[in-house]
């Protein structure tokens, strides 16, 4: 949607309305190119229409996610749940820190990249009670204190009590772990 010219203001603000509903984790960087303003343009419009900035969005869209989860206490989950379709498929973002990571090398402890992958598998199976009974998993590549994991997992198979589930992680668009789950359903 770049526009090749500048649209005046009241038009400008109602596209950008509609442009963050539609979504909501575009930057204000994202933004200003889209709309061929500066930043500050749109920090602006965003006050005065009352959007919250990025992090705020990607909070308020979490939150609505983690009503919908059965199995595990939404704040049991590692990192933010920013899309969840119960029985089907969610999405996660884990943004990692200094404390997460060796000192020596700067990478990220596994058990973070893991518990992850694990609390989302454990988040989209539409059910009360689950535990994991197996997982294969795989770290492809390193990630490093700062780096933004952002996690998908999709429910590929159901067989009685079992639910299979797959799990991505990328940094940027390089993947970094790959997770297959089979998550017992308890009655």
């Amino acid at each position: 949607m770049k526009s090749s010219g500048k649209l005046n203001k009241s038009v400008r603000q109602q596209k950008l309305i509609d442009l963050i509903k539609e979504e909501p984790f575009l930057t204000d960087e994202d933004l200003s190119i889209k709309f061929n303003v500066s930043i500050q343009t749109i920090r602006l419009d965003r006050l005065e229409l009352g959007i919250p900035e990025l992090r705020e969005r990607i909070k308020n869209v979490a939150e609505k996610n983690y009503r919908k989860v059965r199995s595990i206490i939404g704040t049991e989950i590692v990192g933010e749940l920013i899309d969840l379709n119960l029985g089907e498929n969610g999405i996660s973002i884990l943004d990692t820190t200094q404390e997460m990571a060796f000192s020596k090398t700067n990478l990220v402890r596994g058990h973070h990249i893991f518990s992850q992958a694990e609390s989302l598998a454990m988040a989209v199976i539409d059910a009360e009670v689950a535990l994991t009974g197996v997982s294969n998993i795989k770290y492809l590549n390193p990630a490093k204190a700062g780096d933004k994991l952002v996690a998908k997992a999709e429910v590929v198979r159901v067989r009685g009590n079992n639910h299979f589930v797959h799990v991505r992680i990328k940094v940027d668009q390089t993947q970094v772990f790959r997770g297959k789950f089979i998550l017992v359903v308890i009655d």
